[in-house]
């Protein structure tokens, strides 16, 4: 067993989509693992506890019952997020203020409260789950973007208070990646889609959860502050 296997790692929005690949793959190689959702349950293996990332009361609620069956949370990927897409002129306050709320309030919300164990311990993994489109940019997508974008300067700004303290903080930037929702888009739509990607094609949630892993691992204890993308190149050079 490494010394990376055993520790506590809570995903949030660990109930489905990439958030459940990147649980199971912590599953996989040993950690111990819960996730937070709303609905539904983690993979096979995790803990699932209930949380709104966007109540303080309930994402404190929620630790708490970790470290009580687990003990503390030494790695915390703030995954959980929502879109409300449409464009800029028909975008309501609403539909910017929950987006980021969401995305950025949330692991805020997340990432603060885990921050006090990893303090105490010398010892972190935050690892924050954006989009290529944060980088890129979106037509309709001024409120994800922008939440999604945001997670780049709290990384950084994270990395400058904490890395003395053996806690790294990292983004992930997924593009593309092959889910329910995009499988359900016609056949000339995703033809389209894939002409932009230099893969020429589009990742898997598999892919994503193991760039996730190995930022929590040991060989990545000096990296922090960084963007790590898994897009197939379509946000190179951003």
């Amino acid at each position: 067993m490494s010394s990376a296997e055993g520790r506590v790692v809570l995903v949030t929005g660990g109930n489905r989509g990439i958030g459940r690949a990147i649980a199971g793959r912590f599953v996989e190689e040993g950690y111990r693992v819960a996730v937070t959702a709303r609905s539904g349950e983690g993979p096979e293996g995790t803990l699932t506890v209930r949380a709104d990332v966007t109540d303080g009361a309930a994402v404190d609620a929620a630790f708490a019952e970790v470290e009580q069956q687990l003990g503390p949370v030494e790695i915390v990927v703030a995954n959980a997020g929502i879109t409300k897409d449409t464009l800029l002129m028909r975008m309501s306050e609403d539909d910017f203020d929950s987006v980021v709320a969401t995305n950025l309030g949330g692991s805020f919300r997340v990432v603060k409260r885990a921050s006090k164990g990893m303090l105490k311990a010398r010892f972190g993994r935050v690892i924050l789950i954006s989009s290529v489109v944060g980088l890129l940019g979106s037509a309709g997508q001024v409120n994800y973007a922008s939440s999604k974008s945001a997670l780049v300067g709290f990384a950084r700004s994270l990395t400058r208070e904490l890395g003395a303290r053996g806690i790294t903080t990292n983004v992930v930037a997924p593009g593309f990646i092959e889910t329910d929702m995009t499988a359900e888009l016609p056949e000339a739509t995703q033809a389209e889609y894939r002409k932009s990607i230099p893969a020429g094609r589009y990742g898997s949630a598999a892919e994503v959860a193991a760039a996730v892993t190995w930022l929590a691992s040991d060989d990545a204890g000096y990296i922090s502050g960084a963007v790590i993308p898994v897009d197939g190149g379509l946000g190179m050079g951003h």
